[in-house]
This record gives C-alpha cells, structure tokens and sequence, in this order.
C-alpha cells in the first residue's frame, strides 16, 4: 500500500464534528410550455421533487464520501422539516446526534423550482436570528459532551443563519483545545473574527477582502498585498493554519513556519456550488492525518476542482479523488 492509499485509509478512522448551519435543498421540477393567463409567468409542469442535505450538512456528506464518520451539530426547528432532515441524515450514513429542536425556530428549506433545466425561482424558509441564550446553553453542552467521545476534529461551517454565535463559537474552540482537538472554519462574514484560536481558516479570496474591510484591491498576482492581508488576518485572529481558497488561481496555505501556493489544474468547470464544502472537509481529514500543510493544500485543490466539473452540489467522489491525487502528485 503506498502512502496516498494508506492515507485515504486513514480518511476511513476518523469522527469529525460539524458545527453550523444545516439546510435541506429541495428541488422541483418540470417542463415549461406556456405562459400563465393569469400573470406573465411561465407554468411548469410537474415531474419531480426532490430534497437534498445543504449548508453544513454537505460538508458531512463530502466526509461520508470519504469514509469518515461526521456528527452533525446544529439548531433547528421542531417541524415537519426537521423530520425530512434527520430522515436524510439516516439515509445517508451521518449522525444527528448533535441536533437540538427547538420550538421556537423553523428549520431553513431552499426551494429551487427548475423549468426546462433552468432555475426560475429560488424560494427561502429560514430564520436568521440568532438563536437564544438557552439554545447556545444546550448546543454547547451537547458538543461538550460528544467531544468526550474520540472526536479527530471540529469544522464549524457558517453560512450566517444564527447558530454560530459568537458565544458558541468561542465555548467550542475552547473545549476542542482542552482535548487538544484541531478545529477548522469555512467562514461567513457577520462572525469573521470570532473564531480566534481556531487552528485551521479557510476563507475565499471574497471573504477575505469583506472580512478585512479592504478597499484597495490584491489579488494572488500581486504575493507582498496579498500575503500581508493575510498577515493582517492572522494577526487578529491568533490562528495556526491560513489556508485561502483563490478561484482559478488555486489555493494558498501557510502556518508560520512555510507557506505555499497550489496552482489549479485545467478543469471543465460545470458549477462551482459545494466546492468550499468539499474544500474544508478534504482539509479537515488531511489535517487530523497529520501531514503537511502544502500536501493539504494539494489534496483540497484537486478535491475542489473536482466537485466542479459536476452540476449541482455533489459531495466528492472518493476513487475518483485518489486517482486524480495519485495522477497529479506523483
């Protein structure tokens, strides 16, 4: 067995957390062959729906691809909804025991209605407050306790619908470094310097500028900006590992000691949805494997190149990845 084997079979040892915002995406569609009379809208006619697990739950789904064992840890409605999601979860090999459900919440569902292969409207179910006092109590208490059970790491996974607070954020970093367990973030904007401490920050180039305010323009093509923003992150931030997603241009990682850039490879790009969450969850086992940051870095490049010659948010495909890592990192 050579080592890219023996490391995907490490893939298969590990329990990961996943600490966030947890959706279904639900799909409707059919075929459209004329206008509504009743308003300037086209009619679609039915042929099927379909429900998906979205936000941090997709994230969980790239780690079941992988052979990894994710615990789902999240708030969400005590609804009909919720009953879809943890239907989902079983389905799909992951744990909910890190679900709280609360009364007071409803659980987030994106509607997609696609005519003819094409998205026509997007429709919302959420709640984007942020969740109470007692909700943060329970949630971290659930977490506390799952981190007693040989977790390999945590990922908390923002996309600013009100679970990750910053009173969350900080009670589970805290924990996880108690137990000496990695923590890693794919960030949202509203908590962007609530995670300090954390070991691992993988922010997009986007969120990067947003989260540092920066007005003036840098790019990858010009390093001395670039790196001192990221200098400027890490500052504020105290964390160990920055590793910055780049588009076309690949990644960056760096953890104090080195620092490298990993090119992205020719692609045929279909959809770039999910990629970040295969990104994070690549990184995260690769990390809790305990190799190098630039063979991370490698590692969840070709992973999120991957993911986008596909459409639709797909969860990496595990003998694809390691042909593909054994092909490109010889």
């Amino acid at each position: 067995m050579d080592a890219i084997d023996k490391l995907f079979s490490q893939f298969e040892t590990k329990r990961i957390l996943v600490v966030g915002d947890v959706m279904i995406d639900a799909y409707v569609r059919g075929k459209v062959n004329r206008v509504s009379p009743e308003a300037p809208v086209p009619i679609v006619s039915l042929d099927k729906e379909e429900d998906r697990l979205g936000g941090a739950a997709n994230v969980a789904l790239n780690l079941v691809a992988l052979g990894a064992k994710p615990v789902i840890c999240s708030v969400v409605g005590n609804d009909r909804h919720a009953k879809d999601l943890q239907r989902l979860l079983t389905e799909s090999g992951i744990s909910g025991d890190g679900l709280i459900y609360s009364q007071d919440r409803q659980t987030t569902v994106k509607t997609r209605v696609i005519g003819n292969n094409q998205q026509l409207l997007r429709i919302d179910s959420e709640q984007t407050d942020p969740i109470s006092s007692e909700e943060e109590k329970v949630l971290v208490e659930r977490i506390a306790e799952l981190l007693k059970n040989e977790v390999d790491a945590v990922i908390f996974e923002d996309y600013n619908k009100g679970v990750l607070t910053p009173t969350v954020i900080e009670a589970v970093i805290a924990e996880s470094k108690k137990q000496n367990i990695p923590t890693t973030v794919d960030p949202k904007k509203d908590n962007f310097f609530a995670y300090k401490g954390v070991t691992l920050f993988k922010p997009n180039l986007k969120e990067l500028k947003e989260g540092l305010n920066k007005l003036v323009k840098f790019d990858p093509v010009d390093k001395t900006n670039f790196e001192n923003a990221v200098s400027e992150l890490e500052e504020k931030l105290k964390n160990k590992i920055s590793f910055v997603t780049l588009s076309e241009h690949g990644v960056f990682i760096r953890d104090g000691q080195q620092q490298h850039y990993a090119e992205a490879h020719p692609r045929t790009i279909a959809d770039v949805s999910g990629a970040g969450d295969t990104v994070i969850a690549v990184a995260t086992l690769c990390l809790a494997a305990g190799i190098s940051v630039e063979q991370i870095a490698e590692m969840a490049n070709i992973a999120g190149g991957l993911v986008c010659e596909t459409s639709g948010v797909v969860p990496v495909d595990k003998d694809q990845l390691r042909s593909e890592v054994k092909r490109l990192l010889k």
